[in-house]
């Protein structure tokens, strides 16, 4: 036992000697350890590169350090709107969406009519990015977010229309890539609306691989516009899905260059290039359209075999050649920030403002439909998720805002947005009933639940961001010291590039010791943290507290899958997926927190707080739970792993069905909770728009409910024996109800049947396009 002791003891002196003493920690441990990490992680290729390069770290960051610091978070400044962004929204904003019918876009035109896109370009509405100097409102992302959302809980047609040319679309590229020439040009053009743009990046061949694109321009010399030995590229293409493609003056292209006669003096592939080509060009192919799910907005295929292009529109000129892939790297991680995600919120809004409504509404069994405990459950989810949803919708505007371009943060705001208003919409879709599910005119819920599907695609695809993106690119960009240590590995100065390694390694394994320990001491002690903002209230100190221990424990099995796994991570996508799952949860609960903080504490949303909270800790403990299940480890390791994590088991439930009960009256009742909820959308007031019919009814039957009341009581003590046609006129007779009540029952009565009506239509509809929606009842 002795020598063993002892055995020990020396090793121990050897492994701190050696840690100690900087050249040899340097030429042994960090020699040995750089070879082992080229052969763990192969070198990055080109476009994962730039990728990698792309946007910037923001609060992610933090989560990734195991120990976010909360008096960062809350001392980010509130997003507001600026008093002109209100005037645009209270005005042009609202005067559009009163000019949208969404089932005349889509059943009848399939497409806006005249009016509206005359509106929408002499109103500004392609020139919210572009600054005033080129004839622009220059908004913030706060309120390019707000328009979007607004006209997205009105119209999907239209806020798609809207948001393109706002997002990855020749603008933004312009802005950021373009010569003084081509902003000079094209900008006060966009901006007056006298060219429509569109972006052309997917083919048939490169969907979500679109660094792979087959597209080819190649460089070399041509007559054009009559002049000789124009240096040029000639480019051939193949896109599809291209947004207001068919409709486009502008064509953005990407495409691969090529220097085959070396006119450029350099190598042949010169790598992704993007290319502003105006439609009208010879040899441009463009004007066919797509049909996406009954959706009215353009969005078609477009082609192009050997079109001359000179070199003057490339985006940035000959320059930017080969840096395509980072310019759109760049630019998608401030769209994708805030275009889905606002139209996800808008169409979440709008599920919880109707279902709300409606559930109080409609009744069955003498009872409204939404005091069921099943509906109440479904109820619960979308306002919990509307609440979620808004707060990171707004946290990653205010982010674009302070100058950040979240390229990590903008893959969980699409994704989790997207998938979190599928679920509010199919809930709404439950609630209603046969209400939903059949169109027609007075069907607000259909067409949004019909082009839920275009948001989970668009964009990279959900089941891609998932399972490759959000952890795959974070791990890399966002950990403090991963990034670090492969540029050092793959230095072309192998004496610099060991030193800097050296230094990772030892601020890594630091790093990773302590995320060990305070996984463990916290998992047991975390009521006992201080790791709370300076300024912190009793309702919220211990999510603090809870998500400050977890992100330790993630960042260290984020540590800990890196180095068992190496490169082959990012093959084991269910894995990545899941330590992704746990990143984006720390971010949306931060979002939720951050909320609940700038709007001052509300005492109405806490409900909502701790809602949308524990369900996302209770989905964060499965994602936890589900790596360490499915580790490819032994099971010492996996124990010891798990002891770490969840040293006191497994601390978690979902939502209480208390808290689910008052989250669904919260959407059941009128007043400051539900509006602040839902505030941001489009409500009209007009007595034939469906929604105003909805409010007027849900109003009417609140007030109705304790006569209904005194009317069921009367027929249960025998009072009344009249049938149902004829109960409000009997009570009236016989006293039981004054005339002012009978009044307000038959009002509210022919208001309930007009919103629970749904549309029916003559047999030839569907061939001659005309429809003849059943008459509307004549309210008293």
């Amino acid at each position: 036992m002795f020598e063993f002791i002892l055995f020990i003891l020396l090793l121990l002196a050897v492994v701190v000697a050696l840690f100690m003493t900087p050249f040899l920690r340097r030429n042994i441990i960090s020699n040995l350890t750089i070879r082992l990490f080229r052969k763990l992680l192969p070198q990055i290729s080109q476009t994962e590169q730039e990728a990698l390069d792309a946007g910037t770290v923001w609060w992610e960051g933090e989560l990734f350090s195991g120990r976010p610091d909360w008096n960062k978070l809350t001392a980010y400044p509130k997003p507001v709107l600026t008093q002109e962004e209100k005037i645009f929204i209270d005005g042009p904003v609202e005067e559009l969406c009163a000019m949208l019918d969404e089932w005349h876009i889509t059943h009848e035109r399939h497409d806006l009519p005249p009016n509206v896109w005359q509106f929408i370009k002499e109103k500004g509405f392609f020139s919210l990015i572009i600054p005033k100097e080129y004839g622009g409102y220059g908004f913030s992302a706060l309120a390019h977010s707000e328009v979007v959302m607004k006209i997205g809980s009105r119209s999907n047609t239209a806020a798609v229309t809207v948001m393109v040319p706002n997002s990855l679309g020749p603008a933004e590229l312009l802005l950021h890539y373009g010569t003084d020439a081509q902003k000079d040009y094209y900008l006060p053009r966009l901006a007056k609306g006298l060219e429509v743009p569109c972006f052309a990046l997917t083919g048939p061949d490169a969907g979500s691989d679109a660094g792979s694109i087959p597209d080819v321009g190649v460089v070399c010399r041509e007559t054009f516009d009559g002049k000789p030995d124009v240096l040029g590229l000639r480019v051939t293409w193949e896109k599809r899905y291209i947004t207001l493609g068919p409709i486009a003056t502008l064509l953005g292209l990407a495409f691969r260059a090529r220097d085959p006669q070396g006119l450029l003096g350099g190598q042949e592939d010169l790598g992704i290039t993007l290319a502003l080509i105006p439609t009208s060009t010879p040899g441009v192919n463009i004007g066919r359209r797509h049909f996406p799910l009954n959706g009215a907005f353009q969005n078609g295929p477009n082609s192009g075999q050997d079109v001359f292009i000179p070199m003057d529109w490339v985006i940035g000129g000959q320059e930017k050649i080969g840096q395509g892939w980072r310019m759109l790297m760049n630019s998608l991680s401030v769209g994708r920030s805030i275009s889905l995600p606002a139209t996800s919120v808008g169409a979440a809004k709008l599920a919880a403002w109707t279902s709300g409504a409606y559930g109080r509404i409609r009744t069955q069994f003498n009872l409204p439909i939404g005091y069921f405990e099943g509906v109440e459950e479904a109820l619960a989810r979308i306002a919990g998720n509307t609440y979620m949803m808004d707060a990171a919708r707004i946290m990653t505007a205010g982010a674009v805002d302070l100058g950040e371009e979240p390229s990590v943060i903008s893959a969980i705001v699409k994704y989790h947005l997207t998938e979190r208003s599928r679920q509010a919409i199919n809930d709404a879709m439950d609630i209603h009933g046969g209400k939903g599910i059949c169109l027609g005119p007075t069907n607000y819920l259909g067409r949004t639940y019909q082009q839920i599907p275009v948001g989970i695609t668009v964009e990279g695809a959900n089941i891609l961001t998932r399972n490759m993106i959000i952890f795959g690119q974070g791990a890399i960009r966002a950990h403090p010291f991963v990034l670090k240590e492969i540029d050092a590995a793959w230095d072309q100065d192998k004496k610099r590039g060991l030193q800097a390694f050296d230094q990772a390694l030892v601020g890594h394994l630091a790093f990773t010791a302590r995320n060990v320990w305070r996984s463990f001491f916290w998992g047991i002690a975390w009521r006992f943290s201080k790791e709370t903002p300076a300024q912190v209230t009793i309702d919220t100190a211990n999510y603090y507290r809870l998500l400050a221990r977890f992100s330790a424990a993630f960042a260290l099995l984020a540590d800990i899958a890196m180095i068992k796994l190496g490169g082959s991570l990012k093959r084991r996508e269910r894995l990545s997926a899941r330590l992704g799952d746990i990143l984006s949860m720390l971010y949306l609960c931060s979002a939720a927190l951050k909320r609940y903080e700038d709007d001052g504490r509300p005492a109405v949303d806490l409900p909502l707080l701790h809602w949308s909270l524990q369900d996302a800790l209770y989905r964060m403990q499965q994602a936890f739970d589900e790596f360490l299940l499915n580790f490819p480890t032994n099971v010492l390791m996996r124990g010891w792993l798990r002891l770490i994590v969840f040293p006191l088991g497994k601390p978690f439930d979902p939502p209480s069905d208390e808290l689910s009960h008052q989250i669904a009256r919260l959407l059941l009742t009128p007043g400051e909770g539900r509006e602040h909820l839902t505030t941001g959308i489009y409500l009209p007031t007009a007595d034939h728009e469906p929604l105003a019919q909805l409010e007027q009814a849900f109003v009417c039957s609140i007030a109705c409910e304790p006569i209904e009341a005194k009317l069921r009581k009367a027929v249960k003590d025998g009072m009344l024996n009249a049938p149902d046609s004829e109960r409000i006129s009997s009570a009236l007779k016989k006293n039981i109800l004054s005339a002012e009540e009978a009044s307000l029952l038959e009002k509210m009565k022919v208001l309930r049947r007009r919103v629970i009506m749904v549309d029916d239509f003559s047999p030839d509809f569907m061939t001659d396009n005309r429809s003849a929606a059943a008459s509307e009842e004549v309210i008293p």
